[in-house]
């Protein structure tokens, strides 16, 4: 691939980066901490007012009708301001299944809300070991020419504000159909649970859910493919945040060491200390290599299988290891809940059990590359 990146990528990340900068500083941030605020909506405006939200949509719903690997460049925004919004949800689990696969009719109710920043959207993060999706969907079965579905999902977040749902489901026959499900739908209940980073991972209730045939997304056959191309965008994405957590996170721990002085003389002076960043700095850029790659894979649309496990992994790995080295720098006040530090922790943490987790990752992809088939407990 060709790691040289486009003007219009380069310019979205500046735009993003002065968003963030200007308005997700640790004051702000800390209102979040002590549920002061749901989440930020007024970023979240600030965002749509600039394109950024529908920065991949189409232009006749009021996107950018610009590409993936933009929109990406946008989640390393967030991840390195660890900004709580309803990003990810919206835009990778709900408005892109849709923009891809749905109808004219389904693309016309719910894209343009989505790229005004009016509408927010959700649905499962099917990411092959993202939470263990497989083994918990809701049951579908027909009902004359529609459709009726019961049982649960877990981990959707922002369940509570969103307008509605991408979710798949089972079907007896062994199909898993997608159906895009309006938030007010009778016999639907939401409960709010929390992930490590305080971000909502709510739990949907279907109680005898009646849907029309066109809340189908695609065909009941094309389900299971619908799934893997949202769950791929969407590891894509958590990748590129995660990069953002932990770049961050480095350079925060670098202005301390270099300003904290222990003995006479600055941490970083001291050569442990130096060795544990340069680690830190090599992983982030291992992990910074391999989402550029699957982002113009799955932009290309070419095969990205291996280049998205590749990047989960690193991913989880990176984040397990750069944000106890980060936390660990800071000493004493690394471990205080209320410091800055803390919370990029938290949110590497959350990212990588999102993503489900180097090990599981790593076992799937091997047993992918040698044909054998392989059963992971959650």
């Amino acid at each position: 691939m060709d790691f040289t990146r486009s003007e219009e990528s380069r310019q979205i990340q500046e735009l993003a980066a002065q968003i963030f900068a200007d308005n997700a500083d640790d004051a702000v941030l800390k209102r979040f901490d002590r549920g002061e605020i749901a989440w930020h909506e007024g970023l979240w405006k600030l965002l749509a007012e600039a394109g950024l939200i529908g920065v991949a949509l189409g232009e006749e719903y009021g996107g950018s009708g610009l590409g993936f690997t933009e929109l990406c460049a946008v989640f390393e925004e967030q991840g390195r301001h660890v900004a709580a919004l309803p990003l990810l949800a919206t835009v990778v689990l709900g408005a892109m299944p849709i923009a891809e696969f749905g109808s004219d009719a389904q693309r016309a109710r719910w894209l343009p809300g989505v790229a005004a920043g009016s509408t927010l959207l959700s649905g499962a993060l099917c990411y092959p070991d993202a939470g263990g999706h497989g083994e918990r969907l809701p049951q579908a079965r027909r009902d004359g020419a529609g459709w009726v579905l019961d049982g649960a999902l877990d981990r959707v977040p922002y369940a509570l504000e969103a307008a509605a749902f991408v979710v798949p489901a089972r079907t007896d026959a062994g199909e898993t159909p997608v159906f895009v499900v309006p938030g007010d739908a009778t016999g639907l209940r939401r409960e709010r649970r929390r992930g490590t980073n305080h971000e909502p991972v709510d739990t949907l209730e279907f109680a005898a859910v009646r849907l029309d045939a066109d809340a189908l997304l695609g065909q009941p056959a094309d389900g299971a493919c619908i799934a893997e191309w949202s769950g791929t965008r969407a590891a894509t994405a958590l990748g590129f945040m995660q990069l953002g957590v932990l770049a961050d996170a480095l350079r925060r721990t670098a202005e301390h060491t270099v300003t904290r002085k222990q003995f006479g003389k600055p941490l970083a002076g001291f050569q442990a200390v130096a060795h544990r960043a340069a680690d830190a700095y090599i992983d982030i850029e291992a992990l910074r290599s391999t989402a550029w790659q699957a982002a113009w894979r799955v932009s290309e649309r070419l095969p990205a299988e291996a280049a998205v496990a590749s990047l989960a992994w690193w991913a989880c790995e990176a984040g397990h290891r750069v944000g106890h080295a980060c936390q660990h720098l800071h000493g004493g006040i690394g471990a205080d809940v209320d410091y800055p530090i803390h919370r990029y922790y938290l949110w590497s943490k959350q990212i990588e059990l999102a993503l489900g987790g180097g090990s599981r990752i790593l076992a799937r992809f091997g047993a992918s590359l040698s044909g054998q088939s392989i059963e992971i407990g959650l």
